[in-house]
C-alpha cells in the first residue's frame, strides 16, 4: 500500500498558444501570432526535462476580462502545438484548456487521448464528449465568463460553496459517464483575494471527494496585487503558495515555472515527510 510520502505531485506546465495571456513570459506564439516551431518544441522539451508531466496547452486565453476568439482561431493556434507535442514528447500528458466540445472532438480525431482542462465548470454538451471519448477532465469552479467574472464574488462562504458546487460536479459525472475527473478550486476565478487565501487556507475540505486537487496559484493576481508587484515579479510569491497547497492536499501543481515548481516540491517532501536521521546521512 502506498504511504503519504510516496503520493504522486504532478507538475502541469502552462504552455500558452494565445498572444493576450496575462503573463507575457508564457506566451508562445512568435511576434505577429505567428507560431514559432523551432521555439516551441525548445521549450516544451525543456519543461519535461525540468520535471513536467502533463503539458498544459490553451489556444483562447482565459484570464479575467478577455473575450475569447474564434472555434476555427483557437483550432488553428492549438493544432501544431499539439501534433509537435505529440512528435517531441510521446511519453507526456497532454492537457488542452479549452470550454469548446468541438475542440476537444477534433483533438481527439489528432492525437488519441488527453486531458480536458475546462475552466468553465462544464456545460452538457461537453460533459456528453468527454463522457462518449472516455476522458479525463478538469472540473473549474467558476461563475459567469472571462469578461463578467470579478463581478460575481458574492459568497457567504466562499469555501463552502465550491464545495457544494463539485456535489453537483460529482454527480454530473456520474451521470454522464466521466469517471475520472480533477477537482480545481478555480484560483483567481470569480473570486477576490480575500476569497482566494480563504480558499487556499480550507483547501484541505475538498478531500472529501476523493479526487486529486489541481492548484493553479502560478503568477496570479492574488499573490501579486497586495504586494504591489506584477506578474513578473511573482515567483517567489507562487513558489509560498504552491507549498501552502501541497500541505493541505494539491496532487496537481499548474504552473508557469516548471523547474521552480520541481525545486518545491523536493522541499516539501522534505518538510512533510522527513523523520530526520543521523548526522552521517548525505544532505538531500
Amino acid at each position: 500500500m502506498a504511504t503519504a510520502e510516496d503520493k504522486s505531485i504532478i507538475i502541469m506546465a502552462i504552455v500558452n498558444l494565445t498572444d493576450d495571456s496575462f503573463y507575457p513570459g508564457s506566451r508562445c506564439l512568435a511576434e505577429g501570432g505567428i507560431f514559432d516551431g523551432e521555439g516551441f518544441r525548445l521549450r516544451v522539451r525543456n519543461m519535461v526535462k525540468e520535471g513536467a508531466g502533463i503539458l498544459d496547452l490553451g489556444a483562447c486565453s482565459t484570464r479575467p476580462g478577455s473575450r475569447s476568439v474564434s472555434e476555427e482561431e483557437e483550432w488553428e493556434r492549438l493544432r501544431p502545438g499539439l501534433l509537435a507535442v505529440a512528435e517531441e514528447c510521446p511519453g507526456v500528458r497532454i492537457s488542452i484548456d479549452t470550454f469548446r466540445p468541438a475542440i476537444v472532438s477534433r483533438a481527439y480525431d489528432l492525437i488519441g487521448s488527453f486531458i480536458v482542462n475546462d475552466v468553465s465548470g462544464g456545460c452538457a454538451d461537453m460533459w456528453s464528449t468527454v463522457g462518449e471519448l472516455g476522458l479525463e477532465y478538469v472540473a473549474m469552479h467558476t461563475r459567469g465568463t472571462p469578461e463578467t467574472m470579478q463581478q460575481l464574488t458574492e459568497y457567504d462562504d466562499v469555501t463552502l460553496e465550491v464545495i457544494r458546487f463539485f456535489d453537483t460536479i460529482a454527480e454530473t459525472a456520474y451521470r454522464y459517464g466521466v469517471k475520472d475527473w480533477i477537482l480545481d478550486p478555480g484560483f483567481g476565478f470569480a473570486k477576490t483575494v480575500e476569497q482566494n487565501w480563504a480558499l487556499l487556507r480550507e483547501m484541505d475540505r475538498f478531500g472529501k471527494f476523493g479526487k486529486r486537487i489541481l492548484a493553479g496559484l502560478s503568477r496570479k493576481s492574488f499573490l501579486y496585487k497586495p504586494l504591489g508587484i506584477t506578474p513578473d515579479d511573482a515567483l517567489t510569491a507562487t513558489q509560498i503558495a504552491d507549498f501552502i497547497a501541497l500541505d493541505k492536499g494539491a496532487d496537481i501543481l499548474r504552473v508557469h515555472d516548471v523547474a521552480e515548481a520541481s525545486r518545491t516540491i523536493r522541499l516539501f517532501r522534505l518538510y512533510r515527510y522527513s523523520s530526520g536521521g543521523s548526522p552521517s546521512q548525505k544532505p538531500v
